[in-house]
């Protein structure tokens, strides 16, 4: 009985060899791993085995069903690894395919291009901090303490750590400076002002932040650039001449543009900025920014003398200006991160 294990490994280990394919695989297990196959056979066999010789051949009637099915098995992976590659097939004389590439996103894009355009104008770029304290943000542009421009449920002030005022002041002191995530850029304009002696003429972008609630129009983070420019004998019509430039580069030449009377506490007299635009299929005026020449109290904030200097200023939601060029009726498309929308910029 042992001289019949060996000869049926043996055999096994041949009959495997010639294994090609899944179906020959098969037929392999079932005449020997089967139920009715040549291993469990063997096992069957014991009874007939003379007791003394029954612990040894039960040993080595296992061993050779582990080894058996050991084989079996990889011998089904080899096949089954074969089967996967041969099934990959490259055609090396196909085009390939392009990769995709990444863009940049539309609100960069609409940077870009207001920096060039009003970098032909002479203008340079000017950056400043998001956030920002009440003096750059408020007071020093002519906002009052007591103005609603100020109020809490208007802007997102940061309340600093408990018994770490940030600014030394005594923590119960009402009066102490807050600071706050910047709601306009107007305050690097002031940032400019302080530090750069007339003329000054300046461009700012950036991100700026207020607690509206999320609809097609509003969002609570959004991106604005401001205009600055101060010399001598500045006057509203400066302002408006370049106002019309650039709607008349950045929208078409065509473009219909106008200037109504507002209120803005850091400009006097004020306006605000409209191009007429084809919406749903009718023309109509949306506003896009306000402007207006600087307030003297906004001078005097910074150190210019208001008898000597005269300037102008503008403000613009980058934004509004994309949508309105680009026709996106929703602003929070630029912010969902929908590539199906943001492939078409």
């Amino acid at each position: 009985m042992p001289q019949r294990i060996d000869q049926l490994e043996a055999e096994a280990t041949r009959d495997l060899a010639q294994v090609a394919d899944a179906a020959q695989l098969e037929q392999f297990r079932i005449k020997y791993l089967g139920t009715k196959g040549a291993v469990k056979k063997l096992m069957g066999a014991l009874k007939d085995v003379p007791k003394d010789q029954k612990p040894v051949f039960g040993q080595k009637a296992n061993a050779l069903q582990q080894k058996v099915q050991a084989a079996f098995e990889a011998r089904k992976a080899e096949l089954a690894s074969g089967a996967s590659a041969a099934g990959v097939r490259l055609d090396v004389t196909e085009p390939g395919l392009p990769p995709r590439l990444g863009r940049s996103h539309i609100i960069t894009q609409t940077m870009d291009e207001l920096i060039e355009v009003f970098g032909r104008m002479g203008f340079d770029v000017a950056t400043g901090p998001e956030i920002e304290d009440e003096l750059h943000n408020f007071s020093a542009l002519n906002i009052p303490p007591v103005h609603p421009a100020r109020d809490p449920l208007d802007n997102f002030y940061i309340q600093p750590a408990e018994g770490k005022p940030d600014d030394g002041s005594d923590p119960q002191d009402p009066l102490r400076e807050m600071h706050l995530l910047r709601s306009m850029t107007s305050t690097i304009q002031i940032r400019v002002m302080e530090k750069q002696p007339p003329p000054v003429r300046v461009v700012a972008m950036g991100r700026c932040y207020r607690p509206d609630e999320h609809d097609a129009t509003h969002c609570s983070m959004f991106h604005q650039i401001e205009g600055l420019y101060v010399d001598r004998g500045v006057d509203m019509a400066d302002l408006k001449s370049t106002l019309f430039q650039f709607a008349h580069v950045y929208f078409g030449p065509d473009t219909l543009v106008r200037l109504r009377p507002h209120f803005f506490p850091f400009t006097e007299p004020s306006a605000e900025f409209d191009v007429r635009i084809k919406l749903g299929g009718k023309w109509q005026w949306m506003e896009i920014g306000g402007c207006g020449m600087v307030d003297p109290n906004v001078f005097e904030a910074v150190g210019y003398d208001p008898e000597q200097w005269t300037g102008w200023a503008f403000g613009l939601g980058i934004e509004r200006l994309a949508m309105r060029k680009h026709n996106i009726a929703d602003i929070r498309w630029l912010f969902e991160n929908d590539v199906r929308f943001l492939r078409q910029f």
